[in-house]
């Protein structure tokens, strides 16, 4: 058995339906003796030695009553029904089979109810022991009492030797019985109880991934929005500031940003649309899915030096093929980086972009030359690239630099991404070194 299912020391408690079984067992019991005592003296077995009806009544009552609440005190219940089996047999009321089963529900609920085993094993010893003393008292009696009845005493094993034997062998059965089936009801109540402990922490652990599950999503789904909204609603804002400032005197150049106004709103709802499909699949690798991938930089790039951030791209190394997730991860930490440096870097930024392909390690870093950025706590795309970095296996540096700028530094080991999976030798299109794109001057390298 489990060392989970062993655990329990205790079993469940007694439930209301059960208390209403003991009722009912009693009250069957009773009849029963009532019964099998009337049957009894009908028969004359003990001829005039056997007290009245009344007796008997009261026998039966003392016998069976204690049952209704033999799961609540099993030691006490065990006590008085062996007391009155004891004082019935003594006082030779004629009734011989309800008040063995009566005494057997007895010792059996002591060992299968009482959590306390010692409690319980003392309780059926000295019932047992008692009854065996009783038993052994009235088998010296017969065997010297003067009298040729019954019985014949002829010989060593006579037939009243073989009654005293069988009278012995079914004593120890009925008893040994009774330890052995409490002992295994008890052992079969704690590995229930275990087992319903375990089923309830799994419940609750089922409750709580739920819950994890739940917040991941709703995480990534905001990363996501957050990654494709911001970064094409602030190009939106770049290109209607600049169609505002132009519109009186060059009607031509507003024209063209409100164009590059409205190819941003259309690319943003595509990606938008493309999201919203991604998260509407049943696959199992959905967290990574997305149309975005490292072959998109150029591209990536060339949409911020339009949008008046002259940017750079630089790819050092030989290429190696990276899994979906890590290739969306890398390319929105970079979209977010280049958004929020087209944000808060000022007119003279310019940024510079270089994935580098290590041996042991893809490194993506982007700089730029302006403004370090906003005082204050960070905002939620900062937040959303330690996130990525986080979820690639990688470690990710944010910060400003000393020689002036910003610095989005994210470096994912291949041997991690290897331990993910995917890892392959596919060349990214683009060839080792991309070209500049847009007119604006690289960034230093990182310090």
């Amino acid at each position: 058995m489990p060392e989970t299912l062993a655990a329990s020391t205790s079993r469940i408690p007694v439930t209301v339906r059960e208390l209403r079984t003991d009722v009912w067992l009693a009250a069957a019991l009773f009849v029963g003796a009532v019964l099998s005592a009337g049957l009894g003296e009908v028969t004359g077995i003990y001829g005039d030695d056997a007290p009245g009806i009344q007796w008997a009544l009261l026998y039966a009552l003392g016998l069976t009553a204690p049952l209704a609440v033999r799961r609540r005190y099993p030691s006490i219940v065990a006590c008085v029904v062996a007391l009155t089996f004891f004082v019935g047999g003594s006082a030779r009321i004629p009734e011989f089979y309800v008040g063995n089963i009566a005494l057997f529900i007895a010792l059996y609920t002591v060992g299968a109810w009482i959590d306390d085993r010692r409690r319980a094993n003392l309780a059926r010893a000295l019932i047992t022991l008692g009854m065996f003393a009783w038993l052994l008292i009235a088998m010296f009696q017969a065997a010297t009492a003067p009298t040729d009845e019954g019985l014949s005493r002829v010989g060593v094993f006579s037939p009243f030797v073989a009654f005293m034997l069988t009278q012995l062998l079914v004593n120890i059965a009925f008893f040994g019985g009774a330890f052995y089936m409490g002992d295994r009801a008890h052992a079969s109540a704690l590995e229930r109880a275990a087992l319903h402990q375990r089923t309830a922490e799994l419940e609750r652990e089922r409750e709580v991934t739920a819950a994890q599950a739940v917040a991941l999503d709703r995480v990534r789904i905001a990363r996501e929005l957050h990654d494709v909204v911001a970064h094409h609603v602030s190009a939106m804002g770049v290109q209607a500031g600049a169609a505002r400032a132009v519109l009186d005197r060059d009607p031509d150049a507003a024209r063209t940003a409100l164009v590059g106004v409205e190819a941003s709103a259309r690319t943003a709802l595509d990606e938008l649309h493309q999201l919203l499909g991604t998260l509407r699949t049943s696959d199992a690798d959905t967290d990574g899915a997305s149309t975005v991938r490292l072959a998109a930089l150029p591209q990536l790039a060339a949409h911020a030096a339009e949008n008046g951030l002259p940017t750079t791209l630089t790819v050092v190394g030989e290429p190696v093929g990276l899994p979906d997730v890590v290739q969306v991860n890398l390319y929105r930490v970079a979209q977010e980086a280049l958004t929020n440096a087209r944000r808060h870097g000022g007119p003279d930024a310019a940024a510079d972009v270089r994935l580098r392909y290590a041996p042991d390690a893809v490194e993506l870093e982007i700089a730029n030359t302006g403004r370090a950025g906003v005082p204050g706590r960070p905002g939620l795309g900062i937040v959303g690239m330690r996130e990525r970095a986080a979820a690639s296996g990688g470690t990710i540096e944010i910060g400003p630099r000393a020689r002036g700028g910003f610095l989005v530094r994210m470096r994912v080991p291949l041997a991690t991404v290897a331990a993910g999976g995917g890892l392959g030798r596919r060349a990214l299109p683009g060839g080792t070194v991309g070209a500049a794109a847009g007119g604006g001057s690289a960034a230093e390298p990182a310090p």
